[in-house]
């Protein structure tokens, strides 16, 4: 009878447990596109950041510092232009040398006796171990320009890609001593290294 009481009191009985399944899924559904809205919005921040490293990385494949300029890291451009032209300026001394020692190596070791070179005082092999060394030395520096050259590309990519990474203050590494478990009955001290990310 207490029942029947409740039921009463109400104008539409039959409808208070539909109602609140209703409202649940209700909130249920407002909370799956609240998820959704945060996780689009996330998805396009990290498109456009992809967009943004592939067009730095591109733009300093074809121009060389392009993407640093892009990033807005001008201090850059004096490394890596600088390293490039050290390396273009030693390939080419390199270059000359290795090409003076060689055409030396060859006139002496050709059966034409009236052929002189430019070095009489070195003989056949020093003008050989000569022409290697700085073959070798030119070709170091051809290997070294290609890794400024891709390593110029991947900072580019990578710069952009953490241009929006979170370093504010609330990131933080402290180091404090301690006791350290060990499987030994006595413990040892140490070094505790904590890191806080929020």
């Amino acid at each position: 009878m207490t029942a029947s009481r409740i039921y009463s009191r109400s104008p539409f009985p039959a409808f208070r447990p539909c109602s609140t399944a209703l409202l649940l899924l209700l909130l249920f559904h407002v909370t799956l596109q609240t998820s959704a809205q945060e996780r689009t919005d996330q998805d396009s921040l990290s498109v456009l950041q992809n967009k943004r490293a592939n067009r730095a990385a591109l733009s300093s494949a074809l121009l060389p510092g392009a993407g640093q300029i892009m990033n807005k890291k001008y201090w850059k451009l004096p490394i890596l232009y600088g390293g490039l032209g050290a390396l273009v300026y030693f390939a080419g001394t390199n270059q000359q040398y290795y090409k003076d020692y060689k055409s030396a190596y060859a006139a002496r070791i050709d059966t034409d006796p009236l052929t002189v070179d430019a070095y009489p005082r070195l003989s056949a092999s020093d003008l050989q171990v000569r022409k290697d060394y700085y073959r070798r030395n030119r070709d170091l520096c051809y290997i070294l320009g290609g890794v400024v050259y891709i390593l110029n590309i991947v900072d580019a990519y990578v710069d952009s890609q953490l241009r929006d990474f979170d370093v504010s203050d609330q990131l933080s590494l402290s180091i404090r001593p301690g006791l350290l478990d060990s499987r030994q009955a006595v413990p040892a001290a140490g070094f505790r290294f904590t890191l806080t990310i929020p």
